[in-house]
């Protein structure tokens, strides 16, 4: 009986610690440091996106549908083929690993930071919003066109962001992509399904690309003033890294059962040994 009380003992610490608590998986959990206005509003904080080399820009120039100038920027300067009345088509068959139609008939931002447009040459496109290269080109196309007679629209292929988790969150890793103008990261994982209860949701790390380089950011999901952060924006690009939680990992915490399994696992195997000796 003695050696029951031991087994006991040594196994209890092992269900006060393991489970996993409603305050490891519920999100957005009330914190004192939620930054909120004077009209009791949480202020956006949506980074603007900055190009960086080696993104594919997705060009269309819509013209009026006759002149030499329209025949000028044709179907080169576009990521699709020529529609009609003078617009190019975005259109583009998507793929693993990104959009391959866009890949070879997009706009690539080279190793020097530059696009080379059709009819305009090198434009500097690094460092510079979506809207003001946009502007920039819609100013060269001007030269050929009367006020209001062409458009440029200038934008990436959606919002490309990247999951990638250990062991349990298969479902949810891979390539992801929205087109939406803005997508957080709550959207995000709703979009793909949720997560796990193992996923350590106070130790969600994001690697976002810059012009200047990388940044590694660390987010905790459980707290809501995450809301307040830029890093809660998904960026185009944004490398998404899913932790597992170190009690999921040794086979408890995952649920109450499997914890109990577990355990009645380690005080069995314990006992077998401890009886095996004893007959030796």
């Amino acid at each position: 009986m003695k050696i029951y009380k031991y087994l006991l003992f040594l196994i209890l610490p092992i269900f006060l610690t393991s489970c996993i608590t409603s305050k490891d998986v519920k999100y957005m959990q009330p914190s004192e440091s939620l930054v909120i206005n004077e009209e009791g509003l949480i202020p956006y904080n949506i980074p603007v996106y900055r190009i960086t080399k080696n993104d594919m820009l997705n060009l269309n120039i819509v013209t009026t549908p006759k002149g030499d100038a329209a025949q000028f920027y044709s179907s080169l300067n576009t990521s699709g083929s020529t529609g009609a009345a003078g617009t190019t088509g975005a259109a583009g068959a998507s793929g693993s690993g990104g959009n391959a139609y866009l890949y070879t008939n997009g706009l690539k931002v080279d190793s020097n930071g530059d696009v080379y447009v059709f009819g305009i040459g090198y434009l500097k496109a690094e460092g510079k919003t979506i809207q003001d290269l946009a502007k920039e080109i819609q100013e060269k196309v001007n030269e050929n066109f009367q006020d209001g007679k062409s458009e440029v629209r200038l934008n990436i292929d959606g919002i490309t962001y990247y999951v990638l988790g250990d062991i349990e969150t298969v479902g949810i890793t891979g390539e992801k992509k929205a087109h939406k103008n803005t997508l957080t990261l709550t959207e995000a994982i709703s979009i793909n399904g949720g997560l796990n209860r193992t996923v350590d949701r106070k130790n969600i790390v994001v690697y976002r690309k810059f012009p200047e380089g990388i940044k590694k950011a660390q987010i905790d999901l459980t707290r809501e003033d995450v809301m307040n952060s830029p890093y809660y924006y998904v960026q185009n690009g944004d490398e998404i890294f899913l932790t597992t939680q170190r009690r999921a990992l040794n086979g408890f915490g995952k649920d109450p059962i499997q914890t109990l399994i577990s355990g009645v696992s380690v005080v069995t195997t314990a006992l077998s040994i401890y009886l095996l000796l004893k007959n030796l």
